[in-house]
């Protein structure tokens, strides 16, 4: 008995120790030293404009599209204004503007979690956790809505009249982003038409259409 209780006890450790070393290894490596300084660049040259990005001056929303404007700032996206002193720092931003009626439609960060802030209008908001429960709310100026990392996601903007602006924080340089529709849809790597139509119950014009708006 006393073996066994033993060799239980030793299972757990190693299993806790997985999850542990899982959990580090899926989280943004962390920083031993003030900030991270990009290769090829000396550390004596860094000055005050590292830390400052501008790259969301003047953004303007895409009025024909029936999606938000999302504009991201952090080390990887934009491209053309990548904002590399948040490297290590283990967090990001982006902008999200929303015409009238439009969506950001469900998603994902698998990398982090994020915080939306309202800057103007009211916008709805909700997110579906893994025993498949919806959570709704509706956000209006000064509001803040976490969504934990991983769990999917969408915000609406109702209004036929006024753009709603906010702003999203996370808890990671590079958050990550799975657009679920584009994803599933996607026409330049797809999943096969024959998984999509056993999975959503659909018939294959069903999946071509869906496919197309995406292509």
């Amino acid at each position: 008995m006393g073996r066994s209780l033993h060799s239980s006890f030793a299972v757990l450790i190693f299993i806790a120790g997985a999850l542990t070393l899982q959990s580090v290894q899926t989280s943004d490596p962390e920083l031993t030293k003030n900030f991270q300084v990009p290769a090829g660049i000396n550390a004596a040259d860094i000055n005050g404009t590292f830390f400052t990005n501008t790259f969301f001056r003047n953004v303007m929303a895409n009025a024909t599209s029936p999606f938000a404007t999302v504009t991201t700032v952090n080390v990887v996206a934009p491209a053309s204004a990548p904002f590399l002193a948040v490297e290590g720092l283990g967090v990001s931003m982006a902008l999200l503007q929303f015409p009238p009626g439009t969506v950001n439609p469900p998603h994902t960060h698998p990398c982090g979690t994020e915080l939306l802030f309202v800057i103007e209008g009211a916008l709805e908001v909700g997110m579906v956790d893994t025993n498949n429960k919806l959570f709704t709310s509706m956000l209006h100026k000064g509001d803040i809505f976490a969504f934990p990392k991983g769990l999917v996601h969408f915000q609406i903007n109702n209004d036929k009249y006024q753009t709603v602006t906010a702003l999203a924080a996370f808890s990671s340089f590079n958050a990550g982003l799975v657009r679920l529709p584009s994803t599933l849809f996607n026409s330049s790597a797809p999943i096969s038409d024959e998984v999509l139509e056993i999975s959503f119950g659909v018939s294959g014009d069903v999946v071509k259409a869906l496919r197309a708006q995406f292509a």
